[in-house]
């Protein structure tokens, strides 16, 4: 068995190889080769804190195993930890054997970014050239570091619940030569892409606030009862995502079935565009909108990725388990 420590992963996985990781295993999923087990995500009465499990199995990949972690919202304050916390373990799929534990923090914030900035590949305009955030915490940062190299962006636009933290987005709006402005919500019309990456159970973002021919990537709702778009939205959009049974019962798309807006069928896997199975955009005025949920099978494939790298490079501990 390999482990592969948080420390070590930082010099380890690349924004280009999360992508290629997470690329593939959507056009796994949608090729019904690889698919995801049941989430579990619970409150545990201890510490606010979230806890569950992702897991899953990829047939074209050969990568078993799962994610445990979760949020706790006191780390920082009280112990000075980051509050997502997060550990991959991979299993041989050939014998049910541990094979790999790696450290899962950073790995879920940049495979997080690479989904979304699959969907702006795959479904944004090629014109694009606003691109909007609506958030601007940690995550957000991977976010538009990713998204930006999608397209020839010319400016970044920003608006957050607290609005001190947007220095955050614009430091890498500058870091790649682009101009930032900080928006009011109203202001999100300007963007041609917009990424919403906020945790919460009411929505910021109203229909009337996208312009038709937008993309955005929805990327912060992966529990019951959160919301970052209003449900009527989803009505006026194509409606893409990594996984339908998750994005209709724990993502964005729950509360738009809920009142009967939209209904399963109207959601579509981002890996059927990538394989050529379903048409995507199909033009300027649409507005296409990716709820990304989070699944299992991400994490297993940036994970499969860093522990190749990792025993290539010399730096993988192994242990005889």
């Amino acid at each position: 068995m390999f482990i592969v420590p948080e420390r070590e992963i930082a010099d380890l996985m690349t924004r280009d190889a999360a992508f290629d990781a997470v690329e593939s295993v959507f056009a796994a999923m949608a090729s019904k080769d690889a698919y995801n087990f049941p989430v579990i995500r619970e409150a545990i009465g201890h510490e606010d804190a979230l806890y569950g499990f992702k897991g899953g199995f990829d047939k074209a990949g050969m990568t078993l195993g799962l994610k445990a972690g979760g949020y706790w919202p006191n780390n920082l304050e009280k112990h000075g930890h980051i509050n997502h916390q997060s550990t991959i373990f991979l299993f041989n799929p050939d014998t049910g054997m541990v094979s790999a534990m790696v450290g899962g923090n950073l790995l879920t914030a940049l495979r997080t970014a690479a989904a979304s900035s699959v969907s702006i590949k795959h479904l944004a305009r090629k014109d694009a050239k606003v691109m909007g955030m609506v958030g601007a915490g940690h995550q957000a940062t991977f976010q538009l570091r990713a998204a930006l190299e999608q397209r020839q962006f010319e400016k970044v636009i920003g608006w957050n619940y607290h609005p001190e933290m947007l220095p955050n987005i614009e430091k890498i709006a500058i870091e790649a030569g682009l101009p930032f402005e900080a928006v009011e919500l109203d202001g999100m019309r300007e963007a041609d892409v917009v990424i919403s990456i906020t945790s919460t159970f009411a929505p910021t973002i109203m229909a009337d606030h996208i312009a038709p021919g937008t993309h955005i990537a929805c990327m912060g709702t992966d529990t019951k009862g959160k919301q970052e778009v209003e449900a009527a939205l989803l009505a006026r959009a194509t409606v893409f995502t990594d996984e339908v049974a998750q994005s209709v019962s724990i993502g964005e798309a729950q509360h738009a079935v809920a009142q009967g807006l939209i209904k399963e069928s109207d959601v579509h896997q981002l890996g059927a565009v990538i394989n050529g199975t379903h048409k995507g955009r199909t033009s300027d005025d649409e507005i296409t909108l990716f709820d990304g949920t989070g699944v299992g099978l991400q994490d297993l494939a940036v994970a499969a990725s860093v522990v190749e790298l990792a025993v290539a490079k010399g730096v993988a501990i192994e242990v005889d388990f």
